[in-house]
């Protein structure tokens, strides 16, 4: 009895913190910040897994399909029947039943265009799980991947992600590569931080493009 009073008074104070922006525990994958190039920061990402899906619809309903289908899997929707605790939200881009694994997840959740009204949408892995080691999903439309190690240029913004912010800070991010020594080598993907009941000017969410050397 002890212990579920203090599971529920830890998810308590979770919730709590993530209503105003603070992600307590909650991991990231690494990077090392690289040279600026004027108000963009450029991040060199290290190889990484993410669970993901492809959707179809606009990019606010892609993103809420998305993350429905990956939370089925986290929260225990594969072939181990392991639960995997989400600690932070989401990337817009023939196992044994056992005992519960609970593995947390790490922020940003991506969203990736795919196409017109297609998206890839991404929740990452923790660092310490390699691909044999995570749960296949039991849902035919998610899949593990691993994502390589990649370059990024990215602007950061505070509110919702509208779509509107969305395109704004994509066309800030493209402008600040012009005669930087930067290119881009893909579309733009929005990350994004913070659960849906954080408050929006607490709300971390990025615009990411991958790059190369001009």
């Amino acid at each position: 009895m002890s212990k579920t009073l203090v599971a529920i008074g830890a998810a308590l104070v979770t919730t709590a913190c993530s209503t105003v922006g603070v992600r307590s525990g909650t991991e990231e994958p690494a990077y090392q910040t690289l040279a600026p190039a004027g108000d963009l920061e450029i991040r060199l990402y290290g190889e990484r897994i993410a669970a993901q899906t492809v959707v179809t619809g606009t990019s606010d309903e892609a993103r809420n399909q998305g993350f429905r289908r990956l939370a089925g899997y986290i929260f225990g929707g594969n072939a181990r029947r392991a639960s995997i605790a989400m600690t932070a939200p989401v990337a817009q881009s023939g196992g044994r039943s056992g005992g519960a694994q609970t593995i947390a997840m790490t922020a940003p959740v991506a969203q990736t265009p795919s196409g017109p009204d297609r998206w890839t949408v991404q929740f990452f892995m923790p660092a310490a799980y390699t691909m044999d080691q995570l749960p296949v999903p039991n849902d035919p439309t998610v899949e593990l991947v691993v994502v390589p190690a990649e370059t990024y240029a990215v602007v950061r913004f505070s509110g919702v992600g509208s779509v509107r912010a969305v395109e704004t800070h994509k066309a800030e991010l493209l402008a600040g590569l012009s005669g930087s020594g930067w290119v881009a080598r893909d579309e733009p993907v929005v990350w994004f931080y913070d659960p849906p009941w954080t408050l929006p000017p607490m709300r971390r969410n990025e615009v990411a493009v991958r790059i190369g050397r001009e």
